[in-house]
């Protein structure tokens, strides 16, 4: 069975989820935290994991990082940036990049995307609404090419990874509150779940 490093990035989480509709920046700020801490749940949970490289300057992540996590600073310069950070720190075998805010990801849904991933040097996971990408592998660092941004699924096909099939929790993002509803439907992790009976019920 193919080992895979995964590469998460969570970034300050004080300018984090913008886009959500929640009463104050304090809570997206718990949010956003609760959806990376649930995200590296379902990693380090996962059989394909080998290792995690966790990217980020928030220092209530870096502080309540899980035992085997290996911490890079975020260089600050955006999302792609931290990956790269990230990908650089792997030294060899197979890498995935994953994007932090997952809340209903489950490890079997990882699984079997790294599964199929396998067999390409280069593969992708679309988001949910299909122009997006949450999950990006090689067979190792280098051969990888994150565009992450609006239209990445485009960007990274046209660099030579292929589209697999995921499960919904891989596939659902969370940047609005149309997001979260649906990430809810599918079932969240505890974090979430506990952040969520906090702040008033969504609509």
């Amino acid at each position: 069975m193919t080992a895979w490093t995964v590469v998460v990035p969570v970034k300050d989480l004080g300018s984090a989820k913008s886009r959500l509709d929640a009463p104050s920046g304090s809570a997206r700020s718990e949010l956003a935290l609760a959806f990376a801490r649930d995200t590296l749940t379902a990693v380090l949970a996962a059989a394909r994991v080998a290792s995690v490289v966790l990217v980020t300057s928030e220092p209530r992540m870096v502080d309540a990082v899980p035992p085997g996590v290996r911490v890079v600073p975020d260089p600050g310069r955006g999302l792609v940036a931290a990956l790269a950070a990230g990908a650089e720190a792997v030294e060899d075998g197979p890498v995935a990049l994953l994007l932090g805010d997952l809340p209903a990801l489950r490890p079997a849904e990882l699984d079997a995307a790294l599964a199929a991933a396998a067999d390409h040097e280069r593969a992708m996971v679309p988001d949910a609404d299909g122009a997006g990408t949450t999950l990006l592998t090689a067979g190792r660092a280098e051969l990888l090419r994150p565009a992450f941004g609006p239209g990445s699924r485009e960007a990274h096909e046209r660099a030579g990874h292929r589209v697999l099939e995921a499960g919904p929790g891989l596939r659902r993002d969370v940047d609005t509150a149309d997001d979260l509803v649906a990430a809810v439907r599918l079932g969240v992790g505890p974090a979430t779940a506990a952040a969520l009976a906090a702040l008033a019920p969504l609509d």
